[in-house]
Formats: structure tokens, sequence, C-alpha cells
């Protein structure tokens, strides 16, 4: 990465002059960075988007979502067909509808995670994507992800019912104070076997150990022979981490969490102020905001 010197940031803290960044990818985190607080795309983050693309330069959405979530945004604006969910576990191409990597949580581990979450508090809410559907044994409207606020669960059964399959993506819902409790035990007992994104008090998210956004970023990048210098990451989450350090140019928007903000070679405006917007208007097309 490209050092920036001091990063306990301010808003515009500089990284390189856009004339030498040479950005040939932009990889950019949906909630938090390009959604505003209504999980809208700004009109101006929309044309900051159009613009890059127009350049020669792809954006590609690396998300913790599962493809169903996004599908409908990503008919709005001119995004790579390659997709990351997942925080990385699956690459999914839209125009092809198919999947062209997906790393799953294999069934005994899936098995013995949940296992350990529900011995810890039993009321734990337990969900698990696998592919792009949605596999629980309860629900709780107290406790949804903004893609289950939108889609309903494609099985409602037993755990017994779907932990027989390699799961994409576990994830643990509750109160903080229970899930705090949950996720000391999933670290004490799967701390070097499993992938843990905590980036809201209510949800623990669970993948495979490699899952990352920014390997199934590299993936991306190295079929179409850019570098890792040459990508420029926008995020504000703990899973977006590893990527903005992967990537030459790691943004993280105002809004984002410390360590996120930390890991970032240049802090953009927030989610609300069009922050990719001016990430992409200084290191794509060379404007000073």
């Amino acid at each position: 990465m490209i050092a920036t010197g001091q990063l306990d940031h301010d808003v515009g803290s500089e990284a390189p002059c856009p004339a030498t960044a040479n950005i040939r990818m932009v990889a950019v985190d949906l909630d938090g960075t390009l959604l505003r607080s209504d999980h809208t795309v700004s009109a101006v983050n929309a044309r900051a988007i159009e613009q890059a693309v127009a350049h020669g330069v792809p954006v590609v959405l690396a998300s913790a979502r599962p493809p169903r979530s996004v599908a409908k945004l990503a008919m709005t604006l001119p995004i790579d067909n390659s997709q990351v969910h997942y925080n990385g576990a699956l690459i999914h191409d839209r125009d092809k509808d198919k999947h062209s990597f997906h790393l799953p949580i294999p069934p005994r581990l899936a098995r013995a995670v949940v296992k350990t979450a529900r011995r810890c508090n039993r009321k734990v809410i337990v969900s698990a994507e696998i592919l792009d559907k949605w596999y629980t044994d309860q629900v709780d409207d107290r406790y949804v992800t903004e893609t289950a606020r939108h889609f309903a669960p494609d099985h409602v059964g037993p755990l017994r019912s779907f932990l027989h399959k390699a799961v994409t993506k576990l994830m643990f819902a509750g109160p903080p104070d229970m899930l705090g409790a949950v996720n000391a035990a999933l670290q004490h007992k799967f701390a070097d076997r499993i992938q843990r994104h905590v980036c809201d008090t209510t949800l623990i998210q669970v993948a495979h150990r490699d899952a990352d956004k920014s390997h199934a970023v590299a993936r991306i990048a190295d079929e179409r022979g850019v570098k890792p210098e040459q990508v420029l990451a926008i995020g504000d989450a703990p899973n977006d981490t590893q990527l903005l350090r992967w990537a030459g140019v790691g943004v993280a928007v105002a809004n984002g969490w410390v360590a996120t903000r930390n890991a970032a070679d240049v802090i953009a405006p927030p989610n609300d102020d069009d922050g990719v917007a001016w990430a992409i208007d200084r290191y794509v097309l060379g404007r000073n905001n």
C-alpha cells in the first residue's frame, strides 16, 4: 500500500497524486459506503461510477450481501458483471447468472460452530446462506439484516434439515450482550478455523477461514491483468479492512469504524456526503475535490 504518514485521520488526508495513481479497477463496499443511511445511491455517486466506467475503469461491488440483495441495484448502475458477495465467499457473474467462485464452510464444521453458539445461548438466532438462499429455524423481526427486510427465508425448519449442506455464510443474531458471549465462545474454539466479522452489534457473520473480500477482489483483478497497486478500494467496516490494506489506494469513508479508518491510506467524506464519488473523482478521474 502507499504510505500516507499520519493515520489518525482527518477527512481528505492525502494519498498519492491522482495523476500517478494509475487506477485500473475500483472495488467498493455497499452498506455504509456506497449506500447512504437511507439505503439509496446518491445521484452524485451514481454519476461518478458512470464516469469511471466511461474512463475504462470497471467498478466491482464487494459486499457481505447475497446476490439477490443487490440485483435491483446492479440493474441501475454500470457496475461490473463480477460481484463479490458474503465477504468474499462467493463471486457471482450477474450477466451469466452463475457463480464463478464459491468457498463455503464444510458441513461438519458449520454444525460444530452452530452447536457451540447454541450451547452458549439457546436463544441465539441462527441463519445460513447457502449460495443465494436463506435457511433458518426461526425468524425474529427485531434482529434482521437489510436483506431480510426485503426477502423471506427460502426455508424455515430444524437446523438438521439444512446443516448437512456446505454453508456459504452463517449468521448469529440477537441482542449485543448475548452476541458478546457467543462471539467469545466462537473465538475460543474456532479462532483459526473460521472467518468472523462483527460489523453490527446484533449480528455475527461467519464464513470459511480463507474467505475475505481482498482475496475475492484479487481473483477478479488477476483475471483482468490488474495489479493490486492499480486497485482503488473503498469501505467502512471491519470486513473491508484487509481489502483496504491490499489495494494500492485504500479509502475509508469518514463514518467508518476506527479500525477500518486506521487501515486506510486516506479518509473520504462520509457515505451521506458522497465519499465514493470523492474518491473516484480524485484517484480515477484525476480531479482535485
